[in-house]
């Protein structure tokens, strides 16, 4: 694609839905989206990605997918959460099958049935301020620690892992705590879909949980002054590296939060 190196629209996306045909959608959308640039996971739950390119393209791209006989399934009425972009996020596209398109680890997890539940506990950004000030939640940050440490919100903790999958034996460890106290679990990530697959798993547990609808992005994007109770930096997947509570490229380079 020409261009990388311009301005233009990044969308990142998911959507827990059963895919009959994971070989044929990503060769569709290796087609639908060759004048983009980005990542696209496809499984037999669903689709989880990023794209990026200029504002018609990326228009073009959503009209032409939601309308597909074969992408329309998982693309048809689905979110996306849109940031600008100075530099290019990637540098070539990449459409991949996967058995899961995020890996808890926890099998026998059907999540295309469990959409409704996962609905239940999605907890809009301007009701999550007063949630996580409650004396019985207990706030927990569902992502990895150096994402932790890039930024989080004020009283979270950091279970402390380095893959998700590592989250479910963080929680099996305090879950009989938490249910025994009565302490409700709050819970957020960077888009939302690490939240999503840990929650029905986590209600199946006996635990009351709420999760940050859209995770950080949606809460930087709904809440001016999300600095407030934000501390530091997002960390992103794609070549930005991090952005801040308005959203904007920091500008770093990858060594300086990976190392």
């Amino acid at each position: 694609m020409s261009g990388a190196h311009q301005s233009g629209i990044h969308i990142a996306f998911y959507r827990f839905v059963a895919i009959e045909d994971v070989t044929g959608l990503c060769q569709r959308l290796e087609e639908l989206a060759s004048d983009l640039l980005g990542t696209v996971l496809v499984a037999p739950e669903g689709v989880n990605g990023m794209l990026a390119g200029p504002a018609s393209k990326i228009d073009d791209f959503l009209v032409r997918a939601s309308h597909d006989p074969l992408a329309g399934i998982a693309f048809d009425g689905i979110t996306t959460k849109a940031t600008t972009y100075e530099r290019h996020p990637f540098s070539r596209l990449k459409i991949k099958a996967k058995a899961e398109i995020v890996p808890l680890g926890i099998s026998d997890l059907d999540m295309p049935s469990r959409v409704a539940d996962v609905a239940r506990t999605d907890v809009p950004p301007k009701e999550w301020r007063e949630l996580i000030k409650r004396d019985d939640v207990v706030l927990i940050d569902n992502r990895n620690s150096f994402e932790y440490e890039t930024g989080h919100f004020a009283g979270a903790i950091d279970p402390g892992i380095t893959n998700f999958r590592d989250f479910a034996d963080y929680v099996l460890t305090h879950a009989e705590q938490w249910r025994e106290s009565g302490t409700k679990v709050a819970m957020y990530c960077t888009g939302g879909i690490r939240c999503e697959k840990s929650s029905p798993w986590m209600q199946d547990l006996g635990l009351e949980v709420y999760q940050l609808q859209g995770g950080i992005l949606n809460y930087f994007a709904q809440i001016p002054d999300a600095d407030a109770d934000y501390l530091g930096e997002c960390f992103v997947f794609d070549n930005r590296i991090t952005l801040d509570t308005k959203l904007a490229d920091v500008g770093r380079e990858r060594t300086e939060i990976t190392g």
